[in-house]
């Protein structure tokens, strides 16, 4: 039994095949290319999908089922892309215009957010597995997150729910491209740390920061920080510690609504494994509404890395909820 899950991205195009143990059989992507039309877009999604199954000897209707993580608003119901900011899609029928190309069954393919898909990916197969209630959050560009309730995805009445980036926790703070001020993403996202960073280096000329960056802000990267932190540079441990104090605000906020049995921190930042979790632990241990309760949420990095997407559409495709 195969599925395929395809993870829609700004940048590529990834589509795997995927097992009954949700194990990535085989991998290929394509660039985007994201200013084209999107049905060249598409076209190029369904050649990937023809050209994964070929490879490995079978054909795209012997498919058992397809799951496509996609960035935005998304319609389940409808197979609609809605809106989405990285990619000019609007109102767009994704899942009509994959079925006309490869002939393969439209009841058979699902479409999610992929932040949504990525939390359900980790829940199948990765850091969630095992917990009916988690919660994973992906720091790159900007915050994503997806939460699984009773082993469901929650998405909201119109499927644009779970939005936790664009929930505030500095009121009247910093600019968001969401049109709020102060949002989650604008103080935890990579993009904001980099930002950080970046004003760290100018305000501090003799810090490692600028010395691991040769003087060029240009090369401000998310670990920056952390790896002249590491090095025992002050300026970038102010850094990483005022990162890490909204983080753990955030964290703390969505563990005193939902709850879950686990958090899961994904993104490129959940390379730098334990520590995060060891310098939020606790700020949000005195910050969560339990208190003393020794039930507490356990925070995690997330296993999955780039392939929870493909794995949790192509496990979303075949059931859509946790066993």
């Amino acid at each position: 039994m195969y599925s395929i899950g395809i993870d829609l991205g700004g940048t590529k195009i990834a589509a795997g095949l995927v097992d009954k143990d949700y194990k990535i059989v085989k991998k290929k992507s394509c660039p985007t290319l994201a200013k084209r039309n999107v049905e060249e877009i598409i076209k190029d999604m369904c050649d990937l999908c023809v050209s994964l199954c070929s490879e490995e000897g079978l054909n795209i209707k012997d498919i058992d089922s397809i799951g496509i993580a996609a960035p935005g608003t998304i319609n389940e119901k409808t197979g609609y892309i809605e809106y989405t900011n990285n990619i000019d899609i609007k109102n767009f029928d994704l899942v009509g215009c994959f079925s006309k190309y490869t002939g393969y069954d439209p009841d058979r393919i699902k479409i999610g957010n992929d932040a949504n898909l990525a939390a359900f990916g980790e829940a199948v197969a990765g850091a969630a597995k095992g917990a009916r209630n988690s919660v994973m959050i992906t720091l790159g560009t900007g915050v994503g997150s997806g939460i699984v309730i009773d082993g469901k995805l929650l998405t909201g009445c119109w499927s644009g729910g779970a939005e936790l980036g664009h929930m505030v926790i500095i009121e009247d703070g910093n600019q968001c491209t969401c049109g709020r001020k102060g949002c989650f993403e604008t103080y935890c996202s990579v993009t904001a740390l980099i930002k950080a960073t970046r004003e760290k280096c100018i305000e501090h000329p003799e810090s490692k920061l600028n010395e691991i960056t040769g003087n060029n802000l240009d090369n401000v990267g998310g670990k920056t920080a952390f790896q002249a932190m590491y090095a025992g540079d002050i300026p970038a441990k102010e850094v990483i510690e005022e990162y890490m104090r909204h983080l753990a605000t955030g964290v703390a906020n969505i563990i005193n609504i939902f709850q879950p049995e686990i958090l899961c921190i994904g993104g490129g930042l959940s390379n730098e494994g334990p520590i995060i979790a060891d310098m939020i632990l606790p700020i949000v241990s005195s910050e969560v509404y339990s208190g003393d309760n020794i039930l507490k949420t356990k925070i995690v990095m997330a296993q999955l890395a780039n392939n929870a997407g493909i794995i949790g559409a192509a496990a979303y495709s075949r059931k859509q909820e946790l066993e």
